[in-house]
């Protein structure tokens, strides 16, 4: 991704101090936008991609794809997109499944598909654009969207110029949820906290990943910032700056090595932890919720769950044929062992 030159920030709330930590709330914007529009996403997601929007006809307004696969460039593995649709009803062509995405959204779907003799597979959430919207943005519940897309994501499709703006603004609230929730977890000192972007989104990731259930190592964690550091600095310091100047934080400065600083004002760090930790069991919550309904809203369901648990757990989870037909019935000893051993928590 190339990033648009610096430009001084003169607005009240901060302070640039040259380096890769610009901090110029304007350049929140165009760095989202490139990102989306020139990160190589590869053959397979492409292929994938369009065969999610032939499985789901003229409904697809656009596709998003993101996850381990992105960032490690390759097919290997299960590949992940988030799928914007105007209408649940239309994407699922089920009453049940369309009320159980606009309850709880997303839906998650899980597709196979060989292309050259190539079996790929991907899992994909099911959205409209407004719940994609709002699930980016600070006032909701849980952070399933704002967590995954603060880090690097590719726009493979969007209907229209209308829909791919009102993408890539959602994207932009994403990076600044993430800022904003995490920052009142960054060390205090007087009245100033001082951190770097490493700092806040490796207790970010963390904090995100229990709140779904996901026990990821702190390898796995440092890697997602570790693998492009200065793009986080860029998105870091944008973000402040975009806060600062909306008046949700305080100072700001930042200097040439992708450190930070913002003064403390009043209460604001106690209640921002506090927001937070009350919403964290909720997420939890959801979460749980959420996987509770692919039972209904999704073919081969439990090996979907499976897979899920065991990607993110490290250990094989072993279920008999009785436990397949039948999980929600005979599945709650195999609950009940993941619970004791640290799985789900």
């Amino acid at each position: 991704m190339t990033a648009p030159s610096p430009t001084s920030s003169e607005r009240p709330g901060t302070t640039a101090s040259g380096g890769s930590a610009w901090l110029d709330a304007d350049l929140l914007a165009p760095l989202v936008r490139d990102e989306l529009a020139v990160r190589p996403a590869g053959p397979a997601a492409e292929v994938l991609a369009a065969e999610i929007q032939r499985r789901h006809g003229d409904c697809v307004v656009a596709v998003l794809f993101y996850g381990s696969c992105l960032r490690r460039q390759t097919a290997e593995g299960v590949l992940d997109f988030y799928v914007l649709v105007d209408d649940y009803r239309a994407a699922h062509g089920s009453r049940l499944a369309a009320a159980a995405n606009a309850l709880l959204p997303p839906n998650v779907l899980w597709l196979e598909h060989e292309a050259d003799g190539e079996a790929l597979a991907c899992k994909y959430a099911v959205m409209t654009v407004a719940d994609f919207v709002k699930g980016a943005g600070f006032e909701g519940i849980d952070g399933r969207v704002w967590a995954r897309f603060c880090q690097p994501a590719a726009l493979l499709f969007a209907r229209d110029a209308a829909t791919r703006s009102a993408i890539e603004a959602a994207v932009a609230s994403a990076v600044t949820t993430m800022v904003r929730r995490m920052l009142p977890f960054m060390p205090v000192e007087g009245a100033v906290q001082r951190f770097t972007s490493g700092d806040l989104f490796h207790h970010g990731f963390r904090e995100t990943y229990s709140a779904e259930l996901r026990s990821e190592s702190e390898e796995t964690i440092a890697g997602l910032h570790a693998r492009d550091p200065e793009r986080y600095d860029r998105v870091t310091g944008a973000a402040l700056a975009a806060l600062a100047d909306a008046g949700q934080i305080g100072r700001v400065t930042g200097d040439a090595g992708g450190a930070f600083e913002v003064t403390v004002r009043g209460n604001e760090v106690r209640r921002g932890r506090r927001a937070w930790r009350l919403r964290r069991p909720l997420a939890k919550g959801l979460v749980v919720l959420a996987l509770l309904k692919t039972a209904f809203t999704q073919d081969n369901w439990v090996s979907y769950v499976i897979w899920k648990l065991e990607r993110h757990s490290g250990q094989t989870i072993e279920i008999t044929d009785a436990q397949r037909r039948h999980p929600l019935i005979l599945g709650w000893p195999v609950i009940f062992r993941l619970l004791r051993n640290g799985v789900l928590r």
